[in-house]
């Protein structure tokens, strides 16, 4: 093995392909922990920025060589993902086990030399241009030719024998030049007119979307306090938990927290339970072998008729033996347990108490997991505010 290779996209128009250059390089450092040599490719020939990253399987100080491991791939996603927030743009919002190849993913017929066209105006568009020229500037940097003639533009895209016009006749209505000059002064929104691509299904709103939004504008009070006690990596765990556990519903993340807190207080009781059951144990056998090994003493004791003498010559086993008495009156004890028994249930509760408390530890870390990601979910997107801080707000929104 020579060398490894992964792929990196990005959502059409999100990025620049400097910035996707850097977010590259930075994936490439951090996964290799910088031992290793690395390409960074990025590429701007569809309509979607990607790079393509390629380190050497040997070490830079050639002592090693980079062994992959099962889970890599995942690995890989998590970094990105974790990379791509930290720097606030977005990722994937629900990750496949396995992809398809380009042609299926586009469709039975792969797109012809027209709508190649269309997608990358479309992804030019995206970017927001100031106005025509940033546009055909665009267009260009993405690999298309671009030949004005006359009061014409003539495009045409990689590997295409022929030009086309921007124009309603060559592309449609949504690529005519005053449709186009309008979209770009903002006064009409451009729609495609790409035929055979394949479109996925409009997002749901959940609540990644929410805080990946959220965290791209960068603004509002519930963001600026959550800025100043934590960071974006902090974020980015909180979303790479939401993603692998399924937690795309505030709901479902409030009824999972709340389950680990109440699983949580339960283990806690079992535990406690039984140790306060044990010290109890603990002191019964104490009394039980006091009141046992200083009976014959104080029957003697009784028989002197309390002598003063007496006592003070076996003031230590009289003064157990009361004591004993005491705590079995106390407790309502008529009829005293053996020693044996309660070292048989002594044992039956630690053993009891050692399996939960394996238990309880998974739970005592699931639900701070939990509360900790509700609670970064909760400051981000003002969850937590109270109904007077909500009503002092909206004047100023409106």
């Amino acid at each position: 093995m020579i060398a490894y290779s992964i792929r990196q996209s990005f959502v059409p128009g999100e990025i620049t392909p400097e910035e996707a250059n850097r977010l590259g390089c930075e994936l490439a450092r951090r996964f290799t922990k910088g031992n290793h040599a690395y390409i960074v490719c990025t590429h701007i020939d569809r309509h979607h920025i990607h790079n393509h990253i390629i380190w050497n399987s040997t070490s830079l100080d050639h002592s090693r060589k980079f062994r992959d491991f099962l889970g890599s791939g995942r690995a890989v996603r998590r970094l990105s993902d974790t990379i791509c927030i930290e720097n606030g743009y977005s990722i994937v919002e629900h990750p496949k086990g396995r992809g398809r190849s380009y042609d299926k993913w586009l469709g039975t017929k792969p797109p012809c030399h027209r709508d190649r066209l269309r997608m990358i105006i479309d992804a030019a568009l995206a970017q927001k241009p100031a106005d025509l020229d940033g546009l055909l500037k665009l267009l260009g940097e993405a690999g298309i030719e671009v030949s004005p003639r006359g009061k014409a533009i003539r495009l045409r895209a990689p590997g295409q024998k022929k030009f086309v016009r921007l124009d309603a006749d060559s592309l449609g209505a949504e690529y005519d030049i005053p449709a186009l000059l309008d979209v770009l002064a903002g006064k009409r929104t451009h729609t495609s007119g790409a035929k055979n691509v394949h479109r996925a299904d409009p997002p749901k709103v959940n609540l990644l979307v929410n805080i990946q939004a959220k965290l791209q504008a960068g603004k509002g009070a519930g963001y600026a306090r959550w800025a100043s006690v934590f960071n974006l990596k902090q974020m980015a765990q909180t979303m790479n938990y939401l993603t692998e556990h399924g937690l795309l519903d505030y709901a479902d993340l409030k009824a999972k927290a709340a389950d680990a807190s109440a699983r949580y207080a339960e283990l806690s009781g079992k535990i406690k339970t039984a140790e306060q059951r044990m010290a109890e144990i603990a002191v019964m056998k104490t009394h039980i072998i006091n009141y046992a090994k200083t009976r014959d003493v104080y029957v003697a004791y009784r028989k002197t008729g309390y002598s003063k003498k007496f006592k003070a010559e076996h003031e230590s086993d009289i003064l157990l033996h009361q004591a004993a008495k005491k705590f079995f009156d106390e407790t309502g004890l008529k009829k005293l347990p053996t020693v044996k028994g309660l070292q048989a249930e002594y044992a039956a509760l630690l053993a009891e108490k050692k399996s939960a408390y394996a238990e309880y530890r998974g739970a005592r870390d699931e639900r701070k997991e939990l509360l900790t990601v509700k609670a970064n979910v909760d400051r981000l997107m003002g969850y937590d505010k109270s109904e007077a801080d909500i009503e002092a707000e909206r004047p100023e929104e409106r």
